[in-house]
This record gives structure tokens, C-alpha cells and sequence, in this order.
């Protein structure tokens, strides 16, 4: 590999001209041949019996060199940025120059990290608001416990909405039973609307041992299409009745639920874990507004490609979330009337936002001249090894240490600003749930600065974005390709 020429472009970009010797490249060439040629039929020869150059003279002497291409500058485009000292934050673009018996050559047009100013970064002002805890907060908080103790008893009476029944039941449309609406000794809690409207209802009031036909109408979003919007008859026999028995809230209760002696106490300990949970989640909301201003206050261009990078990356993420939860990500996408495209536009946004404060955080380290010592970097690794229980050789060498310096000081210089930062006049009353609630889960739309992360290998910006390129076809083309990641 050799760098013929590097030179600086606009919007924050570095062209290099990466030149891969004939030699290497004509074993890539031959790499390829080898893994088709079993597939290679030609008159005269045995099915992949035909050599390389009989190959190539009746397809013509570039057959093999896109997949030959793909072969070579993953690696060559590693070494080149390598031995620059670039360190790219977005997926290159590349562009064939010229491929041939003297060696491949290409263009990679590489985004880097943009020039910043650091705005006011002490003494920034944010909201905080702290919402007081009532006695209404305390009993919500109580009925978790209250849940927990509650028994199902049963009863000797017509069934009552609250209670789990004990039912059979068969489903019957036009006549005929259908697929799936048939169950034997099912344990229905009525009122719950686990069944479709008119079905609960229904079974309020019959007798144990009792046998009666609900009509029903199935709903027009019934996700069996055959039933939807049709009406049905259940035949149901009614097995048992159970209610909810809920224990007596006194000191007793107390003293079987916590480790507290009178109901008193316990009350008195769940209003403090409702208030240091409302406190700890104002704290988080204050130190991501006080972060946000802190980007917003940077004058910077942030390269598009950079932005779009990252908002890959977000999309990637919301889509494994989506997946992890056992739906598949093109059916969530057209329920609800979304596009991948969609989805990347509208993590842009918060995509800049993170990237703003990054920087900002950076500037700041340059600016106080923030240092790690060794030992911060081991005891770092050490608490990765802990934290995923790994092996701490094993941690080295799957986190890059410059990448573990970054995470250290970037977090030393949140703390910093954090610090500085004045709690201002709170803004207008959330609602009671927002109140509830912690810090969500990131949504497309949402936008949430950065926070310390532990990065592996695999997982750091400059890995991802740097030294392994997506083996995307390339092609000879003017305009270069931009390479985006593998599905």
C-alpha cells in the first residue's frame, strides 16, 4: 500500500490517493478466481478446470475485478488512514481511479473531526424542578407491595367483574368452530380486556357450573383477517370463581412486606424512595440541559456525512431494540407507517445535538487541560472487567486504551461543567407521569446528549467508521460511492 497524495478539502474532509501494488492485487485477483471457478463452465474444459487466462480472455480481463477490489481495500484504506494518523467519524466515500495489471488505485474522501470554539462552559443555567411527594404518591407506591400480598381465594357465588374465572370455551362462526377459539380450564380475569369487547362482560353473573353462548363481534383490526369485523358465538361453561383478597394495611402488613415494625415507618421510607428517585431523575434531566447549552454554545460546521453517520448508528440500535423484542423491523416500520430513510432523518437531530456536546466536552479537556494518570486507566479497565465480568486482560484487549483516555476525560470534563452549572427557576409543571417516569428510552425524535460510555473495540467510532470500511460492490464510477454499513 502507498499513499500517492493526501489533501485537505472542504467541509472538514481529507482526500487520500491509496495505490495497492499490481502484485498484491493480482492475488486478490486470483483469490477470486480460485472461489469461482467451480462455478465456471467453458467449452473445451471440465466444469472449473479452465485456467485463469482462458477465463479472462473470453470474459475479458476485468471479470474477476470487482470482487478482487472488495477484497483488497478494506485493508489497504486501513493501513493508509493508519499511517496518515487520520481518524475518521463517518463512513468514507471511495472512488476507483484505475484497476489493472500495475495494482488498483482509489480515491477515499475521509470525513474528520471538525474545527470547534468553545462557547461559555462555567456557571451554564438550566431548570430543575423537583416535584414534592403527597400522600396520594405513597399510597400509589404501597400498591405494588399491596398487589404482592393479595391472594386469589375462591368463592362459591356468580362471578363478579375482578374476579378470575375458570372457564371452557369454543368459538363459533356461521356455525362452525374456528381456528384458535377453542380452550379448555382457561384462567380469565374479568375486566381485564384480555378478550374481545362483549366477551368479560358477559360471564359476569353466571353461575359455577353454568353453561351460556356469548355473541360477540370480533373488532375491524382483528389481526385474523377471516374474523375481523365478524360477529361469533362462544359457547362457555364456567369451572370456578376466585376473587382478590387484599390484606389488611396495618402494622402487620408492614412487618411482612419490609423490615419495618409499624406501617408508619414503612410509609415513612417509601416517601424517601419516592423522593430520591424524583430528585435523581430532575439531577439527570438538569445535567442534560445543562449539556445540551453547552453544544448549543459551540461554533462549529458539523459535516453532514457526519451527522448522517451517526444517526445510522442510532437507527441501527433502535433497530435491534425493535427486534429484540421479538417483532420484526419491517412489520413495526409499516404498522407504524414509517421508512428506514424515515427513521434515520428523524434521529439527525438528536444525532448533531450528541455530537455538539462531544466536541464541546473535548474543547473543554483542551481548555483546562484536563490529564489521566496510568493508574486511572487501570483502574478504568479494572471496573470494565467487573462490570462485564471479563478477564482484565481480556477487557484490554478488546478496549482500545487511546478510546478508554477519550471516555475518562470526556467524563472528567461533564463532571467539570456539571459542577460549574447554577440551578435556575424551574420551567412549567410536568405531568404527573412525566414525574414518574425516568429518563426514556431514545426515540427518533428524542434528542439526548452524550453520556460516558465503555466503548470495545468494535463498538469505537474510529474502528467503525475508520478501519473497517463496509465491503460495499465498488464501482467505477466519477462520482465516489458512499459506503454505508452492512445490514
Amino acid at each position: 500500500m502507498n499513499v500517492k497524495s493526501k489533501e485537505n478539502k472542504e467541509n472538514s474532509a481529507i482526500e487520500l490517493v491509496i495505490q495497492v501494488d499490481g502484485a498484491t492485487f493480482d492475488a486478490a485477483v486470483n483469490k477470486v478466481y480460485n472461489k469461482q471457478k467451480k462455478k465456471i463452465n467453458i467449452p473445451g474444459f471440465r466444469k472449473g478446470k479452465a485456467p485463469r487466462k482462458i477465463v479472462e480472455a473470453m470474459f475479458g480481463a476485468d471479470v474477476f475485478y470487482e470482487e478482487a477490489i472488495e477484497e483488497v481495500y478494506p485493508e489497504a484504506y486501513s493501513q493508509a488512514i493508519e499511517q496518515e494518523g487520520i481518524r475518521p467519524v463517518a463512513y468514507p466515500k471511495l472512488e476507483i481511479v484505475e484497476a489493472g495489471k500495475d495494482g488498483l488505485t482509489f480515491k477515499a474522501l475521509i470525513t474528520v473531526r471538525p474545527e470547534a470554539k468553545l462557547g461559555e462552559y462555567k456557571g451554564i443555567t438550566a431548570p430543575k424542578r423537583v416535584e414534592p411527594v403527597t400522600p396520594e404518591d405513597v399510597e400509589r407506591e404501597m400498591q405494588t407491595y399491596i398487589q404482592r400480598e393479595t391472594r386469589l381465594v375462591g368463592v362459591e357465588r356468580p362471578a363478579q367483574d375482578g374476579d378470575t374465572v375458570d372457564i371452557d370455551f369454543e368459538g363459533f362462526k356461521d356455525g362452525v368452530p374456528f381456528q384458535g377459539g377453542k380452550a379448555e380450564h382457561f384462567s380469565l380475569e374479568l375486566g381485564s380486556g384480555s378478550f374481545i369487547p362483549g366477551f368479560e362482560e358477559q360471564v359476569v353473573g353466571m353461575d359455577i357450573g353454568g353453561e351460556k353462548e356469548l355473541n360477540v363481534t370480533f373488532p375491524e383490526d382483528y389481526t385474523a383477517a377471516e374474523l375481523a369485523g365478524q360477529p361469533a358465538v362462544f359457547k362457555v361453561k364456567l369451572h370456578g370463581v376466585k376473587e382478590r383478597q387484599v390484606p389488611d394495611i396495618d402494622d402487620e402488613f408492614a412487618k411482612d412486606v419490609s423490615e419495618f415494625d409499624t406501617l408508619e415507618e414503612f410509609k415513612a421510607d417509601l416517601e424517601r424512595q419516592v423522593k430520591e428517585r424524583r430528585e435523581a431523575s430532575a439531577q439527570r434531566a438538569f445535567e442534560e440541559a445543562v449539556l445540551e447549552k453547552l453544544g448549543e454554545g459551540l461554533e462549529v460546521e458539523l459535516p453532514e456525512a457526519m451527522v448522517e453517520y451517526r444517526a445510522d448508528r442510532a437507527a441501527e440500535d433502535y433497530r435491534y431494540r425493535i427486534e429484540s423484542q421479538g417483532m420484526r423491523f419491517d412489520q413495526y416500520l409499516a404498522m407504524m407507517g414509517m421508512t428506514v430513510d424515515g427513521v434515520r432523518k428523524q434521529f439527525c437531530p438528536g444525532a448533531a445535538c450528541q455530537i455538539r456536546v462531544e466536541l464541546a466536552l473535548e474543547e473543554v479537556v483542551k481548555a483546562e487541560g484536563l490529564e489521566i494518570t496510568p493508574e486511572e486507566v487501570e483502574e478504568e479497565y479494572a471496573k470494565l472487567a467487573k462490570d462485564y465480568r471479563m478477564e482484565l486482560d481480556q477487557v484490554k484487549d478488546a478496549v482500545n486504551e487511546e478510546d478508554l483516555k477519550h471516555d475518562v476525560l470526556s467524563e472528567k470534563a461533564r463532571q467539570l461543567v456539571i459542577d460549574s452549572a447554577v440551578v435556575g427557576e424551574p420551567e412549567e409543571k410536568p405531568t404527573e407521569e412525566a414525574v414518574e417516569a425516568g429518563p426514556a428510552e431514545a426515540a427518533p425524535e428524542e434528542k439526548k446528549p452524550a453520556r460516558k460510555r465503555a466503548r470495545k473495540a468494535e463498538e469505537a467510532e474510529g474502528e467503525d467508521a475508520g478501519k473497517k470500511p463496509a465491503r460495499k460492490r465498488a464501482k467505477k464510477t466519477e462520482e465516489p460511492a458512499e459506503e454505508k454499513p452492512e445490514e
